[in-house]
C-alpha cells in the first residue's frame, strides 16, 4: 500500500505516483508538514523538521512554546495559540474566543477513497486506484475533533485532501474558518501561477514570482468566478512547459474560495486553499460536523505540461461521472448567436434543415422559449413554454427535429428570477435578499433562495416537467449573475454566515438529482460563460461553457489558460459567426473550426445565412472532429506555443497515450514580414519510431528529429491563419 505509518519516528508517508507526501508527529504531539516532493528511499525524514536547531520543543523547554509553534511547518495551523503565519483553522467557542489547539489522536489507512457527503469529489477508479489516510486531531478544551483526509492516487502524482469536522463537546462551536488544505515548503525561490479575466476574457495566465507576505486570489460573489480560478500553482524560477518542479492546487468547489501563499520570516512559503472565510461561519452543536471540500494537490518534476497532464487524467478518470466522458459527444448548433431571442419554431426548424444535411445531430435552444421572454427583462423562474415561438409545445418540435435525425437540447437558468415573472409575483420572498434593503438588480434578474426546501422543490419539479414533456437528449444550465444581499429567511440571524456554503450545496443537490433521474442526459454548465468553470462543476457535467467570447484568436488564450488545469474534453468550444459578436474580428472559418477541435466542437451561428464559401466547409470540420474527437478526449495535451509571451503564433498537440499518433494544430496569429519560415519541435511522440504526416504518407520522419530537430511551417499568408498535422507512427 502507499501509504505507511513508520511507529519508530512518527512518520506518515503518501506515495502517489512518483511524489512523496510526508508528515509527521512532532513533539507535543502537533502534526507537521515534513517533505512534498519527488519520491525518496523510504527513510526517516523527520530531520528536515530541524528540532535539533530550536531548543523551545515542549518536552525540553515550554517557556517559549510560541517560538516553536511559529516555526513549525504545521500541517494543519490553526490560529491563536503561537503559530503567527497565515492559519487553515479558526472557531469561536462558546465562551467567545478564538483560539484551537489541534494535536495527534489517531490515525487509520484504508484502500478506496470514501465519498464527502453532498459535495463533489474525486473517487477510485478501476484504472486509477487510490489509498486514503485519515488522520485525527483533537482540540482538548471544546471537544472539537478534526479528521484530515488524504487520498493518494497510486499511478498518478495526485492527492486529494479533505477535512471533517465534528463537535464533540457539549457546548455549541461556531466555524469561522475550515481551509481544505494547507502545506509549507522549505524555500521561498518560487512563481506562483494564477488564473485571472473577466467576462469573455477568463482564465488569463498570470506568473509572479513570490515577496515577503502574502498574495491571494479569491472569490467572493457567490460563483467560483470569471475573475479568479480556484486554482494556483507553485513553481520554480526555472520551470517551463517541460522542464522544472511545479506544485498545482486545484480546489473542487464552486462558490467562494481563497487561495493564498505566504513567504514567512525564514524565507520558507505556506500555502492554503479552501472556502473563503469572509462573511463565513458554521453553528455546529453538540454532536453535529461539518465536511469541507475537496482540494487536489498535483507535482509534477517535467514543467507546467506535466502538471497539466496529470490533472487531465485525474479529472477524467477519477471526477467526471459522466458516461460521455469517454462517448462522441453530439455536434450541436445553438441557435444564440444566430438569433438571440428573436426566433420561432419555424425559425428554428429552418436551421434545423439545413444543419443536419451538414451533419449537425443537435439543436440546442438557447434563451427565449419561455414565459414571455422577448429579451432578458422578463420570465425567469416561469419555465412554460412561450406559445408566440412554439405553439406546438416542446414535444411537437422535438418529433419534427428527431424526424430531420436531430436531437433537441435546451437552456436553462434555473436558479434566477426576474422581477418581471409570474413566480416573483407570487413568492417576492424567494428572491434571496435582506429584509429592509433595498435588492441588487444584475441582469434584471435576482437570485432564488435555494438552501430554503420549498424553493429548491419548486425549481425541482419545474424542470423535471419540461424535460418529461419532449425528448430532450441535453441542458445547458446557465447562471448569470452573482449574489448580493446574501442572506436567508430560512437561518436564523446567527446562522446567516452559512447562507455563501449552503446556497451552494443546495446547487449540488439540484444538479445531482437531475444526473440522477437523467442519466443519458448531456448536461453542459455555463454561468455568463465561463464564471464558473471548476472542478466541482466536473462532478456533474462533463463540460463546461468555457467562455461568452467565440473569437477564435480570444479563444487561443482563453482555452489554454483552461488547460493548465482542465481537460480539453471539457471546454465548450463553438465555431461562430464573423465580425465575431464579442470583438469584432473576422478570422477565417477554417481557423475557426481548428480552435473548436481543442474542446467539444459545435456551432453558434445562422446555418442559413452564412457564405457558401463557408458552409461547404462544415462537413469536412465535422468529419475532423469525428476523427480526432477520441485523441482529444484521451490524448495527452501539449501547449507548443504561448499565445500570451509572444502573441504571434500558437499550437497544441494531442499525442495518443501509446505514441501511435499525433495532432498538431498551428495558428499564425500575426503574419510576418520577410521572414523565413517557423521551426516547431513537436512532443508526445515516440522518440524510437517512425512516423508520416498523412496528406504525405511518402515521407518518414522519426520521433526524434520531429521533436528535436521540429518541422518548418511556412507559406501561411495573412493574419489568423491556421494548419493541422496528423501524425501517424509507422508499422513495422
Amino acid at each position: 500500500m502507499p501509504i505507511r505509518f513508520e511507529p519508530s519516528c512518527r512518520q506518515f508517508r503518501l506515495r502517489a505516483g512518483g511524489t512523496d507526501y510526508i508528515m509527521a508527529v512532532a513533539p507535543g504531539g502537533y502534526l507537521a508538514h515534513v517533505y512534498f516532493g519527488e519520491a525518496v528511499p523510504d527513510e526517516d525524514l523527520t530531520a528536515l523538521l530541524r528540532l535539533d536547531e530550536n531548543p523551545f520543543t515542549p518536552e525540553t523547554n515550554d517557556r517559549d512554546r510560541a517560538v516553536y509553534l511559529d516555526t513549525l511547518p504545521l500541517e494543519y495551523p490553526c490560529y491563536g495559540i503561537g503559530d503567527f503565519r497565515e492559519p487553515a483553522f479558526k472557531i469561536r467557542a462558546a465562551d467567545g474566543t478564538s483560539a484551537c489547539d489541534l494535536r495527534y489522536v489517531s490515525h487509520r489507512i484504508t484502500e478506496g477513497k470514501p465519498e464527502i457527503p453532498g459535495l463533489p469529489a474525486t473517487f477510485p477508479a478501476k484504472d486509477s486506484p487510490c489509498d486514503t489516510l485519515e488522520i485525527l486531531l483533537a482540540d482538548q478544551k471544546t471537544g472539537l475533533e478534526v479528521t484530515l483526509c488524504y487520498t493518494a492516487f497510486r499511478e498518478l502524482d495526485a492527492i486529494a485532501r479533505s477535512v471533517r469536522v465534528k463537535n464533540n463537546g457539549s457546548e455549541k462551536c461556531t466555524l469561522t474558518r475550515v481551509y481544505s488544505a494547507a502545506f509549507d515548503l522549505d524555500r521561498s525561490d518560487l512563481h506562483m501561477i494564477t488564473l485571472n479575466g473577466s467576462w469573455a476574457r477568463e482564465r488569463m495566465v498570470e506568473r509572479c514570482r513570490l515577496h515577503h507576505g502574502k498574495q491571494s486570489v479569491d472569490s467572493m460573489r457567490g460563483c467560483s468566478s470569471h475573475q479568479y480560478s480556484p486554482f494556483a500553482a507553485l513553481c520554480e524560477p526555472c520551470a517551463d512547459e517541460e522542464r522544472g518542479e511545479v506544485f498545482g492546487s486545484c480546489f473542487v468547489y464552486s462558490g467562494n474560495f481563497t487561495i493564498l501563499a505566504e513567504v514567512t520570516q525564514h524565507d520558507a512559503v505556506r500555502f492554503v486553499m479552501g472556502i473563503n472565510d469572509a462573511d463565513f461561519s458554521w453553528e455546529l452543536s453538540s454532536g453535529e460536523e461539518f465536511c469541507a471540500p475537496e482540494a487536489v494537490l498535483v507535482r509534477s518534476s517535467n514543467g507546467i505540461g506535466g502538471m497539466s497532464r496529470t490533472f487531465h487524467d485525474l479529472f477524467r478518470k477519477n471526477l467526471i461521472r459522466s458516461q460521455y466522458v469517454d462517448r462522441p459527444r453530439p455536434v450541436l448548433i445553438n441557435n444564440w448567436e444566430a438569433t438571440y431571442f428573436d426566433f420561432d419554431e419555424e425559425k428554428l426548424l429552418s436551421i434545423a434543415r439545413e444543419a443536419s444535411s451538414l451533419g449537425i445531430e443537435m439543436l440546442v435552444m438557447d434563451d427565449g422559449w419561455f414565459g414571455h421572454r422577448d429579451d432578458d427583462n422578463s420570465s425567469l423562474g416561469d419555465w412554460t413554454v412561450y406559445e408566440k415561438k412554439l405553439p406546438s409545445g416542446l414535444g411537437s418540435l422535438s418529433e419534427k427535429l428527431r424526424a430531420m435525425g436531430m436531437e433537441l437540447g435546451i437552456w436553462f437558468e434555473p436558479e434566477m428570477i426576474s422581477p418581471d415573472s409570474e413566480l416573483y409575483r407570487l413568492h417576492p420572498d424567494w428572491a434571496v435578499q435582506i429584509s429592509g434593503r433595498p435588492m441588487t438588480l444584475c441582469r434584471g434578474q435576482y437570485v432564488l433562495d435555494l438552501t430554503r426546501r420549498e424553493i429548491a422543490d419548486h425549481v425541482w419539479e419545474m424542470m423535471r416537467r419540461v424535460l418529461d414533456s419532449a425528448e430532450i437528449s441535453y441542458v445547458k444550465w446557465d447562471m448569470n449573475r452573482q449574489i448580493t444581499e446574501a442572506a436567508s429567511q430560512g437561518l436564523p440571524a446567527g446562522r446567516q454566515g452559512e447562507f455563501w456554503h449552503r446556497y451552494i450545496l443546495a446547487v449540488y443537490e439540484l444538479m445531482e438529482r437531475l444526473v440522477s433521474r437523467y442519466p443519458e442526459l448531456l448536461l453542459e454548465t455555463c454561468a455568463g460563460g465561463g464564471g464558473r468553470f471548476d472542478a466541482g462543476m466536473l462532478y456533474y457535467s462533463p463540460q463546461i461553457w468555457c467562455s461568452d467570447d467565440t473569437d477564435a484568436i480570444e479563444r487561443l488564450r482563453i482555452q489554454y489558460g483552461t488547460s493548465l488545469c482542465f481537460p480539453c474534453s471539457a471546454i465548450g468550444a463553438h465555431v461562430s459567426d464573423c465580425p465575431n459578436h464579442t470583438v469584432g474580428r473576422s478570422t477565417p472559418f477554417s481557423t475557426r473550426g481548428h480552435a473548436a477541435l481543442a474542446g467539444t466542437f459545435g456551432y453558434e451561428l445562422d446555418v442559413t445565412r452564412i457564405s457558401a464559401e463557408d458552409r461547404v466547409q462544415i462537413p469536412g470540420q465535422i468529419s475532423d472532429y469525428r476523427k480526432y474527437g477520441g485523441l482529444v478526449r484521451s490524448g495527452d495535451l501539449y501547449r507548443i506555443g504561448d499565445p500570451f509571451t509572444d502573441g504571434q503564433w500558437d499550437g497544441w498537440i494531442f499525442a495518443a497515450k501509446d505514441g501511435s499518433q499525433a495532432l498538431f494544430a498551428y495558428f499564425q496569429i500575426l503574419g510576418r514580414p520577410n521572414r523565413r519560415s517557423r521551426r516547431v519541435k513537436l512532443r508526445g511522440l515516440d522518440p524510437k519510431a517512425y512516423y508520416f504526416e498523412e496528406s504525405s504518407p511518402e515521407r518518414r520522419f522519426s520521433g526524434a528529429y520531429l521533436m528535436n530537430c521540429g518541422i518548418n511551417i511556412g507559406g501561411l499568408w495573412g493574419d489568423f491563419q491556421s494548419r493541422l498535422y496528423h501524425f501517424i507512427k509507422c508499422k513495422g
